[in-house]
C-alpha cells in the first residue's frame, strides 16, 4: 500500500492515518468540517488535498449511520481500488450497501477494537491500534486484492486480525462493549444526586466501574442506534440477574433464617458467575489471563516519585506486569498497586524495603 484516503478525522480515522503516515504511506485526509481535517494534517497524519486520482485503499471512518452514503459516494467517485468501513458495528451498514445494489468486492467491513474516552483528532495516537484484536467481515463476494489491502492495513497499524462474519460481531460487541458503556453509564447516574460526602468516599472500584462513562454520549447514541437489538438482548440478561440479585437481597433482610440462607446462597451464586466470567477476559496481548501478585506501595504526590519506583523494580530485576494508582482522600498521597508474577514478589518487596520505601500488606 503506496497511497490511502481517510475519509472522517475523529480519533479513529486520526489515529489510523497516524499509523499509516509513519509507516511510509502517503495519506489524504477528508471530513465533513474541513477544520478537524486541517487538524489532524497539522498532526501529521496527512495531507488535507484531494489525492489526483485512486488510491489503494480509503478507510471510511465516520459514525455507523453514515458508512454506506459516505462508502456510495467514494465509490461512485472511483476513490480508490478498495474501501473499508471501521465502524463498531458491521451487519446494518453492508445491508444497506446491498440495498444501494453497489458492487461490493471491492469493499470489506473491518472494526478495529480500540479505542478512548475523548474524541477527536487531538485524542488520536499512532499506536492506537498496537496489538489489539481488528475485526474484518470478508464475504464470498470480497476480491481477495481487497482482503489483502485490508490485512496491510491492519498490519501497518500493528493490530490482530480477527475474522467474523458480520452479524456474529455484532452480538461480540454489544456484549462486550456496547453493553458495558450503558452499564457503566447508569452506575455513574447514580453518583450525579449523591449526597456530596459519599461521593468523598470514591474509591478504586467505581472509578473502575465509571472509567468509560465519561464517552461522548452523542457518538453512543449513534453506536447504539446502530446495534440495538443485540444489546437489548443482552440488557433483558443482565436485567433478570438484577431481578434476581434484588429478590436476594431482600431475603437476607428476612427474619426467617431459611430466606436468609437462600438470599445468600443466591448472591454467592451471582459472584461466583461473575468470578467464573472475568477468567475468561484474555490477558497482556491477548494472551491467557495469569494470575500476579499485588505489592502496594505508599506514595507521595510529588514529581517523580513512579520513576523511582520503576526503576527499583528494575533494578531488582522485577517486570511490572500492570499497574494501578489508589489515592487516599483529602491527602496528597496514595498507593501504588505493582502487578507481578508471583515468583517475583520476595525480590521485589525486598529491594522496595531497602530502597525506604513502605509496603501496605494485601
Amino acid at each position: 500500500m503506496r497511497t490511502a484516503v481517510v475519509i472522517g478525522t475523529g480519533l479513529i480515522g486520526t489515529s489510523a492515518a497516524l499509523a499509516l503516515a509513519g509507516r511510509g504511506v502517503k495519506v489524504h485526509l477528508a471530513d465533513h468540517d474541513p477544520a478537524q481535517a486541517r487538524t489532524a494534517a497539522a498532526l501529521g497524519a496527512g495531507t488535507d488535498e484531494a489525492p489526483d486520482g485512486p488510491v489503494d485503499l480509503a478507510v471510511v471512518a465516520v459514525p455507523p449511520a453514515h458508512v454506506s452514503a459516505a462508502l456510495a459516494d467514494a465509490m461512485a467517485r472511483g476513490l480508490a481500488r478498495g474501501y473499508v468501513d471501521v465502524a463498531s458495528v458491521k451487519g446494518g451498514p453492508r445491508r444497506e450497501l446491498e440495498a444501494k445494489g453497489l458492487d461490493l468486492t471491492t469493499y470489506i467491513g473491518t472494526h478495529p477494537m480500540a479505542g478512548k474516552e475523548q474524541s477527536g483528532p487531538l485524542a488520536a495516537t499512532a499506536d492506537l491500534f498496537e496489538g489489539r484484536p481488528w475485526v474484518l467481515t470478508p464475504t464470498r463476494e470480497t476480491d481477495t486484492e481487497v482482503l489483502n489491502l485490508a490485512l496491510e492495513l491492519v498490519a501497518l497499524c500493528r493490530a490482530v486480525p480477527v475474522v467474523m462474519d458480520a452479524d456474529a460481531h455484532d452480538r461480540a460487541v454489544a456484549l462486550v462493549s456496547h453493553t458495558p458503556q450503558l452499564v457503566s453509564s447508569m452506575v455513574a447516574a447514580r453518583l450525579e444526586t449523591a449526597d456530596e460526602t459519599a461521593v468523598r468516599l470514591c474509591g478504586g472500584g467505581i472509578r473502575d466501574v465509571t472509567r468509560i462513562a465519561a464517552s461522548d454520549p452523542r457518538m453512543w447514541v449513534e453506536i447504539l442506534s446502530a446495534n440495538p437489538g443485540p444489546v437489548a438482548d443482552v440488557l433483558s440478561g443482565i436485567a433478570a440477574d438484577l431481578d434476581e440479585t434484588v429478590r436476594a437481597l431482600r431475603a437476607l433482610q428476612s427474619t426467617d433464617e431459611d430466606e436468609r440462607r437462600e438470599g445468600a446462597a443466591d448472591i454467592e451464586d451471582v459472584l461466583r458467575r461473575g468470578n467464573a466470567g472475568r477468567t475468561r477476559v484474555p490477558g497482556k496481548h491477548g494472551t491467557a489471563p495469569a494470575a500476579y501478585e499485588t505489592v502496594a506501595v505508599l506514595i507521595s504526590d510529588q514529581p517523580g516519585e513512579l520513576a523511582r519506583i520503576f526503576a527499583d523494580a528494575g533494578r531488582a530485576g522485577v517486570n511490572i506486569e500492570d499497574v494501578r494508582i489508589e489515592h487516599a482522600t483529602g491527602q496528597q498521597a496514595g498507593h501504588v498497586q505493582l502487578m507481578v508474577e508471583p515468583r517475583a514478589v520476595a525480590a521485589l518487596t525486598a529491594t522496595l524495603r531497602e530502597s525506604g520505601w513502605a509496603l501496605r500488606q494485601q
